[in-house]
């Protein structure tokens, strides 16, 4: 098997197991904001296949998610894209730089904090749209609600992937699904 052949097989393997993580783990935590390990496995393709990977596995599931186990519509799935390439494809950049645990821990911070300030932003802008309520309403929301989501989510989603960043990427390299480094 050829490397693109690996690759889309990989990248497609990954996007499937997003998938299912976000049908079967979807938890509601504040209002409407629910939260799904999808970005663990996203972010584990970025590091493994790189940030276009991540972007692309990001799309297909949150595409999927739209049209299947989400009440959201196009905004949600904007969200949902926004939101999983600002976290995963810093993480997968930094990481391309840094090639080790510590550049798989300094990528998953910065994306962590990528993806925290985008979705501020995004709430802020969108969520009187969606919700239906005044700005200034929203406002009041940014910091109960908003932040507090944002920055578990970002959490959760940036240990777990540090936690299976070994046991994913190590027999990854040995069956040549990614460049080999010698330090790991």
């Amino acid at each position: 098997m050829n490397g693109k052949t690996k690759k889309l097989t990989a990248a497609g393997m990954l996007a499937g197991l997003a998938y299912a993580a976000t049908a079967a783990g979807r938890v509601p935590l504040i209002l409407f904001l629910k939260y799904d390990p999808k970005d663990i496995i996203v972010v584990t393709a970025g590091l493994v296949l790189g940030p276009c990977t991540a972007c692309s596995v990001s799309l297909l599931v949150s595409l999927a998610e739209m049209f299947t186990v989400s009440d959201n519509g196009i905004l949600g799935f904007l969200a949902n894209v926004i939101s999983s390439c600002a976290f995963s494809c810093p993480s997968a950049w930094i990481y391309r730089k840094m090639r080790k645990l510590q550049g798989a821990a300094v990528g998953l911070f910065c994306g962590w904090a990528c993806m925290v300030l985008v979705m501020m932003a995004w709430n802020y802008l969108v969520a009187p749209i969606y919700m239906g309520y005044p700005v200034e309403t929203v406002a009041k929301l940014m910091l109960p609600a908003f932040l507090p989501f944002n920055l578990i989510k970002g959490g959760i989603n940036a240990a777990a992937a540090l936690a299976l960043y070994k046991p994913v990427v190590v027999p990854l390299r040995r069956i040549c699904m990614t460049e080999a480094n010698p330090s790991e």
